[in-house]
């Protein structure tokens, strides 16, 4: 999916973040809390994410405040992650300069060495976000560009419905 967050002054940065989560609660996604996306999600506590389907003719828009999991839930996931990228997790501090990729791998190399008889611990940094949706919108494709929009906006009563024009 596609993650749109902002930093302090209000630049915008997008990026595509895998989608590991989705229940009532929201959309949950994982990263380095130090990373750019990681800072700028603690800093401004709300988000956006989107879903493009092009041979669906369909798009989904999500918006909403973000919460950080719980550190059971980090591990959880964690625990099931392929050992390799837990080594490269453990081995890269998110969106820092690298000095050189070859650095980036000896790191990893000496991980996985120390690493080779016992579990890869999550490092504290590494954590995850969840998207709690303020509102959806869900957009079809439709000849001569009528397209089809629908918003959802969360209420203390639920959701409320409106048409878009396209």
């Amino acid at each position: 999916m596609a993650l749109a967050t902002a930093g302090r002054r209000g630049a915008p940065s997008v990026r595509f973040v895998l989608l590991k989560g989705a229940d009532r609660r929201g959309f949950v996604f994982f990263t380095d809390g130090r990373s750019r996306k990681g800072r700028e999600l603690r800093a401004s506590t709300r988000a956006a994410v989107a879903f493009y389907w092009n041979r669906l003719g369909k798009q989904v828009r999500i918006e909403g405040r973000i919460e950080e999991v719980s550190p059971a839930e980090a591990d959880a996931y964690w625990a099931t992650r392929p050992r390799a990228s837990q080594l490269a997790a453990l081995a890269s501090e998110q969106s820092a300069a690298l000095a050189s990729r070859r650095a980036l791998i000896a790191r990893w190399t000496e991980l996985r060495r120390r690493y080779r008889r016992r579990p890869v611990p999550r490092p504290p940094t590494w954590t995850g976000f969840r998207l709690v949706p303020a509102s959806v919108e869900f957009w079809t494709h439709r000849e001569h560009r009528l397209h089809e929009r629908e918003l959802f906006v969360r209420t203390r009563a639920g959701w409320r419905r409106q048409l878009l024009q396209p």
